[in-house]
């Protein structure tokens, strides 16, 4: 049972929502999440050097002409590696 722990532990770890922004690296994959619901996936294109705003480069279903969407701390979202 120890082993199965301690991996529940690092799965858990690496879906854990990102507080700080600055840590996220371009080319990362993310969900963003918004009253407990996945509303959008990608990948980090560029994040704000004050770390409260990412662009995200969408992956699947929904994605606009662009495929970019741009998102702020200020509106509630949180990140999560996915």
């Amino acid at each position: 049972m120890k082993a199965r722990g301690a991996v529940l532990s690092r799965r858990s770890a690496h879906t854990a929502t990102v507080t700080d922004w600055k840590t996220l690296k371009v080319g990362e994959r993310v969900e963003v999440v918004k009253y407990a619901h996945v509303i959008a996936a990608g990948r980090i294109e560029e994040v704000s050097r004050s770390g409260n705003v990412v662009w995200l480069e969408h992956l699947g279903s929904g994605v606009t002409e662009e495929g970019k969407e741009l998102f702020m701390k200020s509106d509630g979202v949180t990140i999560r590696r996915a």
